[in-house]
């Protein structure tokens, strides 16, 4: 009745401490989902929750799953090489994560947020709450606050709003100038205009949200001698948020 082995839950490892770990998972995975869904990134609550719930479930399939065919001077294996895939394929949802967007990187704090829940269920698996909770808790130290380290350190978060004639290779120009001088480029908008009979070429605008401490003028300077650009407009946020 090997079939049946299941059932005796108590060697198995499905007593009521395993559902206690699961459910330990399930609530810190949460917790890491919510911020993510509050922020709205792509990756939200559904998804951290699932990712922890699930590496938890293979932790415990790696500490217990093979207990039947494990005896001593007989068949041995290695049940940790399990554990150790959940590393290597949360990668898998981590990469599709980040995307290249006109030359910005975005996608990165969410891709590792994914890797740290993907960690924090594999630490209630394992039957280690102490570290799981201290990572959760180490993660909205991060998340909350280090943005505001992260802002003072860079000194200056500002809008700036360019108009240019539509030409091949304009906004590339822009953010390399931008990012070239010190500046991090946190969100990016086109908006075309209508063409009108005095134009040649439509006007488009371009909305950047800059972050850093480089040299605003000269990069205002440089901005403006950019072949099809018409204007340049900067306005500083004051209590601008990431």
């Amino acid at each position: 009745m090997h079939w049946l082995s299941w059932l005796n839950t108590e060697t198995r490892g499905q007593t009521t401490v395993q559902l206690l770990e699961l459910l330990l998972a399930l609530i810190l995975s949460s917790l890491i989902g919510l911020e993510r869904e509050f922020r709205a990134k792509s990756a939200g609550l559904r998804t951290h929750t699932l990712v922890g719930v699930a590496a938890a479930l293979i932790m415990l399939v790696s500490k217990y799953g093979f207990s039947d065919v494990l005896a001593p001077y007989s068949v041995v294996l290695d049940p940790s090489r399990v554990a150790a895939q959940v590393v290597s394929g949360i990668g898998f949802i981590g990469g599709g994560l980040i995307f290249v967007q006109r030359d910005v990187v975005r996608g990165l704090t969410t891709a590792a947020t994914i890797w740290l829940t993907a960690a924090v269920g594999m630490a209630c698996g394992a039957g280690l709450p102490i570290l799981a909770l201290f990572v959760t808790a180490a993660h909205f130290l991060v998340m909350y606050g280090y943005t505001g380290i992260t802002h003072r350190i860079l000194s200056g978060q500002f809008d700036l709003l360019v108009q240019y004639r539509a030409g091949k290779g304009v906004v590339q120009e822009i953010t390399h100038l931008c990012t070239g001088r010190g500046f991090a480029v946190h969100q990016i908008g086109v908006q075309q205009q209508e063409i009108t009979s005095e134009q040649y070429k439509p006007l488009s605008q371009l909305l950047l949200r800059l972050l850093g401490r480089g040299n605003m003028e000269s990069l205002l300077v440089a901005i403006g001698d950019i072949k099809g650009v018409t204007s340049v407009q900067v306005t500083p946020l004051q209590h601008a948020k990431e």
